[in-house]
């Protein structure tokens, strides 16, 4: 069997994923001029979007001309001369729009229109193809059905809701101002200037009033908005450019959902406060937010539709910076590996490598937590010490820590949590249930007519099974849960063995029925019901159901029979990589990760994860020096710091760098502060360095971050995979090979316990 890695990457990639045509040196031009050496022909850049998916009608075009061509040019559009879009920004760089494109291709041809020096070329030519603003451009057939948002949503952007079928909208330009005491409010530019109106200093040190142009609409069905510093004039149809930084924030959003809707837009990410009063515009899109669905390729799709109607509009900046946190720290990652140029930089927050491995060992959970729950009414002290249960599932777990689903649960429930329940309770039926999900607003009839899983919300990339359901990529073949506490000594063979025996795994889709309490809050009993229930396990999940036992494949009888093993749909796990929904580490931007630790608060958003992506940064091409990682502490009850803001300045110097001097490229152009760092619940440095993080990835001696900010793991590293957690499906080995070559440690399995392995894991266990 094969072992599915993300690195095992494919050439189906790079046929499938085109990058943006604009080079490196363009999208980090310094200021509002262009000036470089005379190329020796003439060269069309694109730099609103890959020349093959441009959308809206019109593309933003770059023109590199020899020496003392620049007023001697045409240019033509399908044979229409458009010359009078273009002005000269710098010595022999022209920019201009070109716009009523045709749907498909179009061709664009510059010619001299006076004869030349010798030697000069007299012709360019360069193929457009246009696509419908309503997409798609290549996320495939769009999703059927798909549900407008609701009222509320619209008020959060202020719009009057759809107009047509596909829940597009006429496209809306407003304009706010920001009060003196923090908040937005209408301007009305005919009227008197508010009194209220707070001014701001922008980036350049110039200090305008803080007036922003606010426009909304929909582009690939989604709603988005840019919003910049307007100042000097408040006209619907002329952006005033005067007080942008020539910067881009492109706002990505989190959240967990499997698709069907427009979305939800939030209001301050849309009028992100902190970038727009330097001078930043801001892009946004609820189909750049996970917590509208989960389909990368769409919502990469949807960036760069977004960008290119920025770009068009207003001007090309000189870099695109990410910001967002969870799914927006993901999809900078993916976004960035599947789309070079679409950002120059990222500062993603609170990050995971990407979404679809984290399913690999989230879809553990409460496979384990079941175990452990019963093993505790069965009399089983060990997982009453809730902080015993980090050795089975990696992740962080508490004896002082409130149970977020306590005061439902049945009498003998052990106090404590772990992040498997505080954090992820839930969502393994979210992303594995067909039956359980919903968007708002929509009717019980219309939820029956939806499969609610991410593979069905991402079906163009996995593609459907035989037995009508899409494909999945879950896999537990081989896992042997709670290796390392077996061979550290923490819990011995009978241990072992009958967790494996009884953990199980997950129904296919068709045997999978909807959840229970207290997932359907009406299914769920009184606590005067609770209160009187004998405590018997085996009633548990006909009357409460966190767990999911309902949908999971176990014993009959006890573990006497093991319970089976989920084995992962052929071709999901190549779709999932060679569709760019993997991080493989294919990335080459500046990146700063940074996050609050979190670990005491039971979280999701762990922070091994960032190393976990370090980790695949190296396996690619064995350079990480494009990410940085900075922790900062956090103390419960206290408001959290936030170190984006000195992130932004990192960003900015190492890309005045990179403009500079292209040559030294992403690591040579780091600047002092873009560096491995840990601060304090207030923000203040504790410790900057490459040292800082040392003791997890390699075996030099523990850094000072790391010793300050202990991680944890997840269930199939302590199961033996490696921190990037990227394993689908891990190889096998012979249960006598395992035995043979000390997998176990110190056991040695008498010929009893070699034959209930066996019995255990009759396709072998995984080789690592």
């Amino acid at each position: 069997m094969v072992r599915r890695r993300v690195f095992a990457f494919t050439a189906a990639l790079a046929l499938l994923i085109p990058a943006f045509l604009v080079s490196p040196a363009a999208a980090r031009s310094s200021g509002r001029s262009v000036d470089r050496p005379a190329p020796a022909s003439i060269d069309i850049e694109v730099t609103s979007s890959p020349a093959d998916q441009v959308s809206g009608d019109d593309a933003r075009l770059r023109l590199n001309v020899p020496p003392g061509l620049a007023d001697k040019l045409a240019v033509l559009v399908n044979g229409e001369d458009q010359t009078d879009h273009f002005s000269e920004i710098g010595t022999g760089v022209l920019e201009g729009v070109v716009d009523e494109l045709d749907l498909g291709p179009n061709e664009v041809t510059v010619v001299v229109n006076r004869r030349a020096a010798s030697g000069n070329p007299a012709r360019a030519t360069l193929s457009l193809v246009n696509h419908a603003v309503t997409g798609p451009i290549f996320s495939g057939p769009q999703q059927d059905p798909f549900f407008c948002a609701v009222e509320n949503d619209y008020d959060n952007a202020e719009l009057d809701g759809p107009v047509d079928d596909d829940c597009s909208m006429e496209t809306r330009v407003s304009f706010k101002y920001r009060t003196t005491a923090g908040a937005w409010a209408d301007y009305d530019p005919d009227a008197p200037r508010p009194a209220d109106m707070s001014t701001t200093t922008t980036m350049d040190g110039d200090t305008v009033d803080y007036i922003v142009r606010w426009e909304r609409g929909t582009v690939n069905r989604f709603i988005y908005s840019v919003a910049m510093l307007s100042p000097d004039s408040q006209d619907v149809d002329s952006p005033d450019l005067s007080a942008w930084n020539r910067r881009l924030i492109y706002y990505f959003q989190g959240g967990v959902a499997v698709g069907h809707y427009q979305g939800d837009p939030s209001r301050s990410r849309m009028l992100y406060d902190h970038g727009l009063g330097l001078g930043y515009a801001v892009a946004y899109s609820t189909g750049t937010k996970t917590g509208t669905h989960y389909n990368l390729v769409l919502g990469g799709e949807t960036a760069i539709m977004v960008k290119d109607r920025f770009v068009s509009t207003y001007g090309t900046p000189d870099y695109t910076v990410g910001v967002g946190g969870s799914g927006g720290g993901i999809q900078q990652y993916v976004y960035a590996q599947n789309h070079p140029g679409l950002i120059d930089a990222g500062v993603p927050q609170y990050s995971y490598p990407d979404m679809i491995t984290q399913t690999i060992h989230i879809g553990d959970c409460e496979l384990l937590e079941r175990w452990m729950d019963f093993r505790v009414l069965a009399g089983d002290p060990t997982w009453a010490d809730w902080e015993n249960r980090t050795w089975l599932e990696g992740l962080a777990a508490w004896n002082d820590q409130d149970n977020d689903f306590g005061p439902a649960m049945p009498p003998g429930f052990p106090a404590g949590a772990s992040e498997c329940v505080n954090a992820w309770r839930g969502l393994s039926p979210l992303v594995l249930n067909p039956n359980f999900g919903t968007a708002e607003g929509i009717t019980p009839a219309q939820q029956a007519a939806v499969e609610w899983t991410h593979y069905a919300d991402a079906i163009n990339v996995y593609g459907r099974n035989a037995d009508g359901f899409a494909n999945n990529t879950w896999d537990n073949v081989g896992v042997q849960y709670g290796l390392q506490a077996l061979v550290e000594g923490n819990i011995g063979p009978e241990q072992f063995l009958d967790v494996n025996a009884n953990a199980g795994s997950w129904n296919n889709e068709p045997d999978m029925v909807q959840e229970g309490c207290p997932f359907l809050s009406f299914l769920c009993p009184s606590p005067a019901d609770l209160a009187g229930l004998n405590p018997v396990p085996d009633i548990w999940p006909d009357i409460i159901d966190p767990w999911s036992a309902r949908n999971m494949a176990l014993s009959p009888d006890g573990g006497a029979t093991p319970a089976p093993r989920r084995v992962a749909d052929d071709g999901a796990i190549e779709a999932a990589i060679s569709s760019g929904l993997v991080n493989r580490g294919a990335i080459e931007i500046p990146m700063i990760d940074w996050r609050n630790y979190l670990e005491r608060e039971l979280d999701m958003h762990n922070s091994h994860q960032s190393f976990a992506t370090r980790q695949r940064l190296l396996n690619h091409d064995g350079d990480a020096s494009n990410q940085v990682i900075w922790f900062t502490d956090a103390i419960e009850g206290q408001p959290r710091f936030d170190q984006t803001p000195m992130a932004f300045e990192v960003i900015e110097e190492w890309m005045t760098n990179i403009a500079a001097d292209p040559k030294a490229g992403v690591a040579g152009n780091k600047p002092a502060r873009a560096i491995d760092s840990c601060f304090d619940a207030d923000g203040n440095l504790i410790h900057a360095g490459n040292d800082a993080w040392s003791g997890i990835l390699d075996d030099s001696a523990v850094g000072p971050c790391t010793e300050r900010f202990p991680i944890f793991s997840t269930s199939r590293i302590v199961a033996g995979g490696p921190i990037t957690g990227d394993v689908f499906k891990c190889d096998l080995k012979p249960v006598s090979e395992a035995i043979a070559d000390g997998t176990y440690g110190p056991w040695i399995p008498t010929a009893d316990q070699g034959a209930r392995l066996e019995a255990i894991f009759p396709d072998g266990v995984c080789d690592y």
